[in-house]
């Protein structure tokens, strides 16, 4: 007596389905917002994910100047990055950061909770972050996230 072999799905490109979320970041605190959108644009919220492939959604964040951050955090966190050369280490507070640009904090924020390397640089691209209320990706029907 011969026993039916179950098959594994293995979810293919073809088979995965792309959709548009709005998120109002206004008032919104902005580790809290990088840790809901994060697993969104990497696909861990679908049935057929698949941790090699990007499975994820575009999302589309709006008032990113009017995020918040708790406690002393806007003088106390540093942001560093180097030029490369002998004493080119820069260093930005986050206060500075969102006054000079202001969608860049959340954007980090973010880029850090994707996996690394170029399935990651993938998943990144579907971020589109906007500053003020408006964007120009109307034509796409963002649905809102209500986070």
């Amino acid at each position: 007596m011969r026993q039916a072999i179950q098959k594994t799905y293995a979810t293919t490109p073809a088979v995965i389905e792309r959709r548009w979320w709005l998120v109002d970041a206004k008032g919104m605190t902005l580790g809290r917002v990088a840790s809901k959108v994060a697993p969104i644009l990497r696909g861990t919220h679908k049935p057929y994910f698949t941790p090699h492939l990007d499975t994820g959604d575009y999302v589309v964040i709006v008032n990113a100047d009017k995020i918040r951050v708790t406690g002393k955090r806007l003088d106390q966190k540093i942001y560093y990055r180097h030029s490369g050369y002998p004493g080119g280490l820069k260093s930005i507070t986050l206060r500075e950061m969102m006054s000079k640009f202001p969608n860049r904090a959340l954007k980090l924020a973010i880029k850090g909770m994707l996996p690394k390397g170029p399935l990651g640089r993938q998943m990144y691209k579907k971020l589109k972050i906007y500053a003020g209320g408006e964007h120009p990706h109307q034509a796409q029907q963002p649905e809102v996230l209500a986070l």
